[in-house]
């Protein structure tokens, strides 16, 4: 694991505050990377991956599940679609207003409901969930080892987590490679990235049995190629230097995370787990 321990808590959550409107005009209504099988659009590859972890995790019709990062609502609201009963949480109060607003558009209100909470704090009653979800919000978490029995504590027996993660690599050879994923964490604010092995470590000793552990690297890979064409093409760049020191940091690391992509100095992971019945 690569831990950075400048990161703040506070800044995470400006961070989303500030840039949901840059990731909205610059990507999508999903804030997670894309699942490409060929030369799909960007949208086309970023339901992809949240069918693909649905999929996975076999989420159905009914299900209660938990949204860790939700973000502005995109998963939460494709499951609600499919008949789940979805709670979204979010560090963010303009992400919670934002997703709660798409929901009531999209007609799922009723079954998609947000709230602004620190997944670290957030209190559930044990055995509230079917299904603890969470795409790319897990790298902000200071406490992974906690988060995840906290988890299996709000999971039914029989329940899934099904987790979407930016890791690092599991065999950091160098020094650069170290550096690389430091940056990334700097940039993205992310207090550490675990390894895939540290993930299936975590949900073990939490009393979870891990049934996928996948390497997605080379299918999301594309992601940071297509957000760095854009970020030159519209000029966010200039403009993130005006806003401020960390906003700009965040969009010069763009090549930073790809560079790390590319050298395996970090790999993105899926994982399913399930609390046993017994």
């Amino acid at each position: 694991m690569i831990s950075c321990p400048t990161v703040r808590k506070d800044v995470i959550r400006w961070h989303y505050d500030l840039s949901t409107l840059f990731y909205r005009l610059l990507w999508g209504r999903h804030i997670h990377h894309g699942l490409w099988e060929g030369d799909e659009p960007p949208a086309v590859a970023q339901q992809k991956l949240t069918e693909t972890l649905a999929a996975a995790a076999a989420i159905k019709a009914e299900d209660r599940v938990l949204d860790v990062g939700c973000g502005m609502g995109g998963s939460s609201i494709y499951l609600a679609k499919r008949g789940c009963r979805v709670q979204g949480l979010t560090l963010s109060p303009l992400q919670q207003a934002w997703a709660a607003s798409s929901a009531r558009w999209q007609g799922v209100s009723a079954r998609a409901s947000f709230r602004c909470a620190d997944a670290e704090r957030a209190e559930f009653d044990a055995e509230s969930f079917d299904v603890v979800w969470s795409v790319e919000c897990t790298e902000h978490l200071f406490d992974k080892p906690t988060f995840f029995r906290q988890v299996a504590r709000w999971l039914r027996p029989g329940g899934r987590v099904a987790i979407c993660a930016w890791l690092a690599g599991d065999r950091l050879a160098t020094e650069a490679q170290r550096a690389l994923v430091y940056d990334v964490c700097e940039g993205f604010f992310c207090p550490s990235l675990g390894t895939q092995e540290n993930y299936q470590r975590w949900m073990e000793d939490a009393g979870l049995v891990v049934d996928r552990s996948d390497l997605w690297t080379e299918r999301v890979m594309r992601t940071w190629e297509i957000c760095i064409q854009r970020v030159r093409w519209t000029g966010v760049g200039l403009l993130g230097r005006i806003i401020d020191r960390d906003t700009n940091m965040f969009l010069r690391r763009f090549e930073t995370i790809l560079t790390a992509y590319r050298t395996g100095a970090m790999q993105y992971g899926c994982f399913v787990a399930r609390k046993p019945l017994a």
